[in-house]
């Protein structure tokens, strides 16, 4: 996983953090996305505190301007992006 870049959405918990710690783990720069940002910056301050690269970033996926913003954000700092976990879950809710 040396020099490839994993984006992990839905990153700040679950499923979506541990993915993210573990491509660290094995060498990956991450971008830890995620609607909670305080929570994808702890995410990140882990990765780092194990000798890991990454970045935090508040996306909401429902929104596609944020989706764009996160993917070119991503190349600015890492240079390309190898690896896109989706880990974000969206709902909605229909009032009857």
């Amino acid at each position: 996983m040396q020099k490839r870049t994993a984006v992990v959405t839905g990153a700040a918990s679950g499923i979506g953090r541990e993915a993210a710690l573990l491509f660290a783990a094995e060498g990956a720069r991450v971008v830890v996305a995620d609607i909670n940002l305080s929570a994808a910056e702890q995410t990140v301050a882990d990765i780092r505190a194990a000798g890991g690269q990454a970045m935090a970033l508040e996306v909401d996926v429902s929104q596609r301007a944020q989706v764009a913003a996160m993917v070119e954000r991503a190349v600015e700092a890492f240079g390309r992006i190898d690896i896109l976990v989706s880990g974000a879950g969206v709902s909605t809710t229909n009032h009857f």
